[in-house]
C-alpha cells in the first residue's frame, strides 16, 4: 500500500547511531510528525565523538550534543537522550545491552511507533546498521510498527556511484509510504550540526535527488494478515512555521 501520509502515530520514538543522523536523515519525516501533532523523542546511542569532520575545540561530543539540541529544537522535537556506547563500534557493543536499554525506553515512554534508518542502514555504517537492528527487534517484541526510511534503488545506485559510498536502496512496490515533504525546518537542523554540514557532504546531493520525496517501508509485527496502515495524520496545505526565515 502506497500513501502520502503517515500513520496516526501520536508519540513516536526515533532511534539513531549519531547527533545529526536525525537532520541529514530523517529530519523531514520527523518535521511532518511533529506538523501532524505527534510528540517525537529522539535516542541517540552514540556521541558522535568519533567523527573525522571533527571540531576546533577538539571537545567534538560536547560540540555535538549541543548541536543535537539546537537540531532537535529547530525540528520540534519534544525529548532528546544521548547515550555514550563508542561511536565507530557500535556493531562490536553486547546485542543485549542496546536492546535492553531500547526495551527500558520504550517501557517507560510507550510510543505509538518506531522512526529508524532502513536496516541496510542506507550507507552501510555498521554503527546505523546495529542501531537499526536493536529497535527493530526491541519494536518487535514489545508489538509495536516500525517505520524504516529507505531511498529508492535508483537514487542509492547514483550515490553510491559518485561518492564511492555503499548506498542501499528499495525498489518502489517495496516502499508503504512515498511521503511528499517541505524540507524547510530540516534545512535548519541540518544547518545547526556546522560541524558536520560541510559544503562536500553527499547530504546535499542527497536532497538534490529525492526533491520533496521521501520514502519508508512499514514494518508490522502483528502476526497473521497485515495491519492496514492507520488513519493517517493529515498534513498542513502551509508550514505553520513560515514565519520563520527558512
Amino acid at each position: 500500500m502506497s500513501v502520502d501520509v503517515l500513520p496516526a502515530w501520536r508519540r513516536v520514538l526515533v532511534v539513531v547511531a549519531h547527533p545529526d543522523d536525525e537532520s541529514f536523515g530523517l529530519g523531514a519525516v520527523i518535521d511532518s510528525f511533529v506538523r501532524g501533532g505527534a510528540q517525537v523523542r529522539v535516542h541517540c546511542l552514540t556521541q558522535g565523538e568519533a567523527s573525522s569532520l571533527g571540531a576546533e575545540d577538539g571537545d567534538l561530543a560536547s560540540v555535538r550534543a549541543d548541536e543535537l539540541a539546537r537540531a532537535a529544537a529547530e525540528l520540534g522535537v519534544t525529548q532528546t537522550t544521548l547515550s555514550n556506547w563508542p561511536d565507530g563500534r557500535l556493531a562490536a557493543v553486547e546485542v543485549e545491552l542496546l536492546e535492553g536499554e531500547l526495551g527500558d525506553l520504550v517501557d517507560r515512554w510507550s510510543p505509538d511507533g518506531v522512526l529508524v534508518f532502513d536496516a541496510s542502514g542506507i550507507t552501510g555504517h555498521p554503527d546505523h546498521v546495529a542501531a537499526s537492528a536493536s529497535a527493530l527487534r526491541v519494536a518487535a517484541t514489545r508489538g509495536l510498527p516500525a517505520l524504516a526510511w529507505t531511498l529508492s534503488e535508483d537514487v542509492a545506485t547514483e550515490l553510491a556511484a559518485a561518492y564511492g559510498v555503499g548506498f542501499s536502496g528499495h525498489a518502489l512496490h517495496e516502499c508503504d509510504v512515498f511521503l511528499t515533504v517541505d524540507r524547510t525546518r530540516q534545512r535548519r537542523a541540518i544547518a545547526a550540526h556546522a560541524s558536520q554540514a560541510v559544503p562536500s557532504s553527499v547530504l546535499w546531493r542527497r536532497l538534490e535527488l529525492q526533491g520533496d520525496t521521501e520514502l519508508l517501508r512499514l514494518i508490522d509485527p502483528t502476526p497473521g494478515p497485515p495491519r492496514p496502515i492507520p488513519q493517517p495524520i493529515p498534513q498542513p496545505k502551509q508550514d505553520p512555521h513560515k514565519e520563520f526565515p527558512g
